[in-house]
């Protein structure tokens, strides 16, 4: 059975860069994917998924849910690894119901723990600011964002804590502390 770790946070918390070290430190046993590249390769694949999702992304428009979900477990069910981190998802209350949904149908994938990566606003936006890699990368942009994590947050929180499987971790450290806390957690539950 699989293993999946869902890692959360604020634009800017860190969440793909520690998914992504604590992956290669352990490239043995982890694998780790975003939800957009896990889409990108399915189109990649030229699969019959891959052809359905390129119909909506070519044209520019959002990959339906029901696909989203979908692609991210047929790639847990084919990764070669059984431990999988996936960051930056689930972002929506949505997301989150569909996701249970369709683990619970199932008994190949079993959600071990939703990691919230904790920074606030200010470092967030310093960060992300900081950074400036692209266009999308402004206070407006940066704002809206923001709220878009934010605004459901507290109702995803509220789900995971109630069947006991959120873990937070304090993102306002060192990458190394934050790594080194996040990969000894997710060993302790493997």
């Amino acid at each position: 059975m699989k293993k999946l770790f869902l890692i959360i946070g604020a634009p800017g918390s860190g969440k793909t860069t520690d998914a992504q070290n604590i992956a290669m430190k352990n490239c043995d046993t982890i694998a780790h994917y975003s939800t957009g590249d896990l889409l990108r390769d399915e189109v990649a694949r030229e699969s019959e998924l891959g052809k359905i999702i390129d119909t909506y992304i070519s044209k520019g428009n959002l990959v339906p849910l029901e696909i989203v979900v979908n692609t991210i477990l047929s790639a847990l069910k084919h990764s070669p690894k059984d431990i999988v981190l996936i960051d930056g998802y689930p972002r929506s209350v949505e997301q989150m119901e569909a996701l249970d949904s369709v683990l619970k149908k199932q008994d190949e994938v079993k959600l071990v723990s939703v990691i919230e990566v904790e920074v606030s606003e200010e470092v967030a936006r310093d960060r992300v600011l900081g950074r400036a890699r692209g266009s999308d990368d402004n206070s407006e942009v940066f704002k809206n964002r923001m709220n878009v994590y934010l605004e459901p947050l507290k109702a995803i929180q509220k789900f995971y804590s109630n069947i006991n499987i959120l873990q937070k971790i304090n993102g306002e450290r060192s990458i190394e502390e934050i790594v080194d806390e996040m990969e000894s957690f997710i060993k302790s539950k493997i």
